[in-house]
């Protein structure tokens, strides 16, 4: 039975949809008294709070003086075991401007937590079907998320393109499942080679948390005590290359000089041990107890050819000249060490849930900040790379914040993206995508915070991994 609430006032659409799934016939919705979470909602809007089948709980929003678009938004990431509440907008701020202007907002809470694709999918399938059975079809439907609802957001835009229009996503794993893996795997990799050689840490195939735990642990002091020596500082400037992790990834930090290579170095170290403590490890553990097995590999990779082509390859270069160290040798050393193969059957589930084939039906506007460590902006690379080969470019545009930290937009830059989208829905041609634009746009939306829209071009996701190049899956 599925639990609602909602204010008085309520606008219904003219019409209902013969698109209802047996899911969404499933619900009945009880009125009940306002939950204090919602009384910050205008008086004219319907705030609705429900229970999917699946267990999934879902939100909507709708103002009465409802424009005919509804945003259906997917969540980020949520650990295991914490609170895992439905969402339908990214921040406050950004909700409130949103109902402002009548849009409809409506998202689910996923009925698991973790690397929850397979069940993040059709949840927001059904919430977006329990919205149509009480609301009626909306005129326009855009989907987006951000950060691991990103790829959920993109996961819904290739396999239900028929129940939207359009797709936005912020900060997201664009890149898909397989590649994501891999690129965590490999920092991870250089600092157990490098920095821990005779410790027996497992970096892959873990059993539990509590293994997943203590090898984080392990690595992370490794890198702690590393960081006190030059030798080791140039050592995680390399393993963080290997993630293209970059020089400015929080907003607290200052901004380091194009050659200031200690500040820039000093940056990253923080960030390679937030990666061990999470995701190379406790989310890595979660992930691979969905797909059967280990379904990353480093067989066959060259680093001193992904050093090559990292965004912070210079850095490294410099850092071990100062060090008196060697950097042939280390990347030798890599190259030689005993390498990490995958789970055939995981690879399989992991690239059928979760990676893509870059085939875009509807337009999809993608966005990145420029110095995002957890998610780093390459993956716009790796998403472009599908795309094209795929032959759907034209469908695509992307889209660039400078600022650091992962999914630090302001309620400005979301809302002008989303105009962008819906001008391209409304056109059929995509307009002023460039960054003056952007933020003109941005500063119409919300004039009282940033719009920081610049051209830039990422270099290459260092472990790309898609369906629409045989080649990668091997």
């Amino acid at each position: 039975m599925s639990m609602a609430t909602r204010t008085p006032t309520a606008r219904r659409g003219t019409s209902r949809t013969a698109r209802r799934t047996a899911c969404a016939a499933a619900l009945l919705l009880a009125v009940t008294a306002l939950p204090t979470a919602a009384a910050a909602a205008p008086a004219t809007t319907s705030h609705i709070e429900g229970q999917l089948p699946s267990g999934a709980t879902y939100l909507m929003d709708v103002p009465a003086d409802w424009n005919g678009t509804v945003l259906l938004f997917s969540h980020g990431y949520n650990e295991a075991g914490r609170p895992n509440p439905a969402q339908d907008a990214p921040d406050d701020a950004t909700k409130a401007l949103l109902l402002e202007k009548g849009y409809a907002l409506i998202g689910s809470s996923y009925a698991s937590t973790g690397w929850a694709v397979t069940d993040a999918v059709p949840d927001q399938m059904a919430t977006l079907s329990a919205f149509t059975d009480r609301f009626g079809a909306a005129r326009r439907t855009l989907a987006w998320g951000r950060s691991y609802g990103g790829l959920v957001t993109t996961a819904i835009a290739e396999r239900h393109a028929d129940r939207i229009d359009g797709s936005l996503s912020l900060c997201g794993l664009v890149h898909g499942g397989v590649a994501n893996w891999n690129n965590t795997l490999d920092p991870a990799f250089a600092v157990k080679t490098l920095l821990a050689p005779d410790k027996d840490v497992p970096l892959t195939g873990l059993p539990d948390q509590a293994t997943a735990i203590a090898a984080a642990n392990t690595l992370a002091s490794a890198v702690d005590s590393a960081q006190s020596t030059a030798a080791g500082r140039a050592r995680i400037a390399l393993a963080a290359a290997l993630h293209n992790i970059p020089v400015w990834n929080q907003p607290t930090q200052t901004r380091p000089a194009a050659t200031d290579w200690d500040a820039q170095q000093a940056n990253q170290y923080p960030a390679v041990k937030g990666l061990l403590q999470i995701a190379a490890f406790t989310r890595r553990q979660e992930a691979e107890a969905r797909a059967g097995g280990n379904m990353s590999w480093n067989t066959g990779v060259d680093y001193a050819k992904l050093l090559g082509q990292s965004s912070v390859r210079k850095e490294v270069t410099e850092l071990y000249k100062k060090a008196g160290l060697s950097l042939r040798a280390d990347l030798a050393t890599l190259n030689r060490a005993p390498r990490v193969s995958a789970d055939p059957s995981a690879v399989a589930w992991m690239s059928r849930t979760s990676s893509f084939t870059g085939k875009l039906t509807k337009p999809q506007l993608s966005v990145h900040t420029t110095g995002d460590a957890l998610v780093p902006v390459q993956t716009e690379s790796a998403l472009r790379r599908a795309v094209t080969a795929a032959g759907s470019s034209a469908l695509l545009r992307q889209a660039y914040v400078d600022n650091a930290g992962h999914c630090t937009f302001s309620p400005a830059e979301q809302l002008a993206a989303l105009h962008t989208l819906e001008d391209r829905v409304t056109t059929g041609t995509w307009h002023a995508t460039d960054p003056k634009s952007l933020n003109t746009k941005a500063a119409a939306a919300d004039p009282t915070t940033p719009a920081r829209y610049v051209s830039y071009r990422p270099t290459p996701y260092l472990r790309p991994y898609d369906l629409a190049h045989p080649a990668d899956r091997r």
